[in-house]
This record gives C-alpha cells, structure tokens and sequence, in this order.
C-alpha cells in the first residue's frame, strides 16, 4: 500500500503570498495536481499539520475545496498553526475526526497498516506536547493490537534535528513519547512535520520521518547561532510504500513541474586513434 505524506500547508488565500514570498495556495495546488496523477495511485494522502496560515474557517473551507480533486482519503491532524475547533467544524463529516474531546487523536483501522494520529498542539506555543492524557492514548491503542504494523502521525517531531534554530523547541513528554513507541515493535514509522525540511532518523526502535513543506522551506544551516530564514527550495513530499514481508520503504518526491522524463540512450564508445 501507498501513502502519500504533505505538511506544513500554511495556507493562505490565493494571491497572498506567505512572508511577502511564498505562494502557499499555489504550492498545494500543486502538490494536489502532482498526487492525483500518481500510478499506482496513494492509498491515502496523510496531511501532519499546519494546515493553515490563520486558523479561521475561511481558511478552512479554502484548505477543502484546493484538497478535493485527490481521489485517495485525506486525514489531517492539527499543527501549531492550526484550531482545534475550527478544523473539527470544517471536516466534521470526514467521519475519522472526533466529534468532541480535548485533543484530536483518532485511529484508522481498514487499511492493511493501522495509523494512530497524535494531537501535538500546545495551546499558545510553537512547541509540541505529548501530556499524561496523550501518552495514555496512544498506549492503550498500541497495545489493543500489537501484531498490526502501525504508523504514528504527529506535527512536532518529539528529536533534535542538529539544526539550532529548529531545536531550541522543546518537545514536552519527548521520553516518555519514546519509552512507549520503543515497547511496541509494530510500529512502522512516526511521521512528522513542522521543520520544513526532509529529515530522517533512528528513534526508539524506528524510522522517524519529517516531512519537507508544501509551502516553502527552512535552510539547512548547522551554525549555532543562525538566524531564522526561509527559502523557495522546490515542494516535496514522502511517498511511503509498505508491503507485507517487506515492511515500509520511504522516497522523497518533488511536488512541483520538472524535466523529463527522458529515455536512457546509449551511445557507441567513441572510436579509438
């Protein structure tokens, strides 16, 4: 099975660009384009947060219509950009969202890999969270089917990324987090967002992946001290592709027009003196 994995939307109304520079509406349509192109097709488009720019239900509605044409099931969870109320409202008849509670977790049981989405949002920070009540969800639910390969969608990545200004964020409940996906051998990959960039890493017994933005991107730049900046680098994705006695394999993809493709040609050796 194939999922298709976007983040960092920040979506804002068309012509209004983010930071003076980015086109977040045209970035999704894209990535849109690109994703409902796919062959094979994704079996589901997982969305991990930060799905809006300004967490109104304009906002919201814009985020539907510009996500309709993928044919494959969306599921969102919310960033810190992002209202818990207003993303509730906006997809209530999805039918995976819950309809009340303090967080929005929910678990998706029809697909050959389960997902279990984690609530990260911290009200009135930028910083993610996983408190008492979250780390018991998550539990309970991994441990009522411990031979089901799982994937764990969350917005903040709960790992230093060794880029300074992303790591001065702290991920509150990041240990206990690990303790309890580090005693569950099922889970396939925790897949995040938040940090703009492609990265990638070893956690508490498995693959944790940050996704790139649809919107634009963090610089890579390792010197302590850096100020925080964006740049245009191209749209991308993850595609993550799980087969039985395989297990999951993750490809970074381009969410943007390119060149190609082009045939392989091969050329007679040249000839020699």
């Amino acid at each position: 099975m194939i999922f298709a994995h976007i983040s960092d939307i920040h979506l804002r109304p068309e012509g209004d660009l983010a930071h003076d520079v980015a086109d977040t509406a045209a970035g999704l349509a894209s990535a849109v384009e690109r994703l409902a192109a796919l062959d094979p097709p994704a079996d589901a488009v997982l969305v991990t947060g930060d799905l809006v720019d300004t967490p109104d239900a304009e906002s919201y509605a814009q985020l539907r219509r510009l996500l309709e044409p993928l044919p494959a099931p969306v599921y969102l969870i919310p960033g810190n950009r992002d209202d818990r109320t207003n993303l509730r409202a906006a997809f209530a008849d999805a039918g995976y969202l819950p309809g009340n509670g303090a967080f929005l977790h929910y678990a998706i049981e029809d697909l050959p890999v389960r997902l279990l989405a984690l609530d990260t949002l911290r009200e009135g920070a930028k910083s993610g969270e996983m408190c008492a009540e979250r780390l018991s969800w998550l539990d309970d639910r991994l441990t009522e089917a411990p031979d089901r390969p799982t994937v764990i969608l969350m917005h903040h990545p709960p790992f230093k990324t060794g880029v300074p200004f992303m790591d001065g964020q702290e991920f509150e409940g990041a240990d206990a987090f690990a303790r309890i996906v580090g005693g569950h051998g099922n889970v396939e990959r925790v897949l995040c967002g938040h940090l703009h960039r492609p990265i990638q890493r070893r956690f508490a017994g498995t693959l944790a992946c940050v996704a790139p933005s649809t919107a634009f991107q963090m610089p890579l730049d390792l010197r302590r001290g850096a100020d925080l900046h964006l740049v245009l680098e191209p749209a991308a994705g993850f595609l993550h592709v799980w087969s039985p006695g395989v297990g999951m394999v993750t490809h970074t993809m381009p969410l943007v027009e390119h060149p190609g493709p082009y045939p392989f040609r091969r050329r007679p050796a040249p000839a020699r003196p």
